[in-house]
């Protein structure tokens, strides 16, 4: 067999992606797992794979594509590829029972394949028919199945076993994959596109990278926290569950809400030692003349969970 038949063989280039993911996890053998994260040794290794790849290839390409693309040009092909993604958002729509975000979407998706010329202009966003964002990750999320442990795919990226079911899904969902099923011209076709989606997608996203690179201690830690806080943002439309507000904050101290202490009246407290009465008149104090109230306590636990960039020391 000559050498370009091996490169083009599927079986060959996805043994040299499991072999380049299993040098990438011999090399971070010495990760220990934890409760939270117990693949976390075949995680660094996958994500150390696809750093590589990116970085001799996906992001060459991106770059070479970002020079050579106009604005409107590069703004057409994504919004054709956002048209076609909005096929699967209506019935992901549909499957978590929001009827009137389907209608809107299935509005969204006519509007743009026929004012839009198949969705290379978005004139629906122009009449208020926004973008929305559903896949069926989402939908089984909806449908209370957990998402599972952090999980770094090969080429794909941060995931968890839902989520890679929800893959499964979205191309089901996706028109472009039939298409490729008919062979030929229309197959070589729906490569092609494939590719453009792909290579348009990582140049969308360049800007972002500088963010993890410059902000990320560990760039793992933060790519896996920003991941899954993203998936739970999405899941929970914008609602994710937080950290329990309504806390006691005098049981948490330990203080006793029983006590003589929190009488109405000025109480008198004994001196065991024999000096003079100590009279407590905390609890009988006038509230405050000030007009405008007491200043307001805000309370920030909610946004322990928020991801934000360690300071730079």
């Amino acid at each position: 067999m000559s050498l370009r038949s091996q490169l083009i063989n599927p079986r060959f280039f996805y043994c040299l992606i499991c072999s380049g993911v299993l040098a990438g996890c011999a090399s971070t053998s010495e990760t220990k797992p934890t409760p939270n994260d117990p693949w976390q040794g075949w995680n660094r290794g996958t994500q150390s794979f696809n750093d590589k790849l990116d970085n001799y290839v996906m992001k060459p390409v991106a770059k070479g594509y970002q020079k050579i693309t106009p604005k409107p040009v590069d703004d057409s092909i994504t919004n054709f590829f956002s048209n076609i993604n909005d096929i699967g958002v209506t019935f992901n729509d549909l499957m978590q029972f929001k009827l009137l975000q389907s209608g809107m979407d299935l509005s969204r998706f006519l509007v743009n394949t026929t004012a839009g010329v198949v969705g290379i202009f978005d004139v629906a966003s122009k009449i208020d028919l926004p973008k929305h964002n559903e896949d069926f990750g989402q939908t089984l999320g909806f449908w209370g199945v957990p998402s599972g442990n952090y999980l770094v795919l090969p080429l794909i990226g941060p995931s968890s076993p839902r989520e890679a079911a929800g893959l499964l899904g979205d191309a089901l969902l996706n028109p472009l994959t039939y298409v490729s099923f008919i062979g030929g011209a229309a197959t070589a076709a729906t490569s092609g596109a494939s590719v453009v989606n792909i290579t348009d997608t990582r140049a969308d996203v360049m800007s972002s990278e500088k963010i993890i690179d410059e902000a990320a201690v560990d760039r793992y830690d933060f790519i896996k926290n920003a991941y899954q806080q993203r998936r739970e943002y999405l899941v929970h439309d914008g609602h994710p569950p937080s950290l329990d507000e309504d806390f006691d904050l005098e049981e948490d101290l330990g203080l006793d809400t029983n006590s003589g202490n929190h009488a109405t009246g000025a109480s008198p407290t004994a001196d065991t030692t024999g000096g003079a009465p100590v009279t407590n008149h905390s609890s009988s104090m006038q509230p405050s003349a000030n007009p405008s109230g007491p200043a307001p306590v805000i309370d920030n636990s909610r946004h322990l969970l928020d991801l934000s960039p360690p300071d730079k020391k």
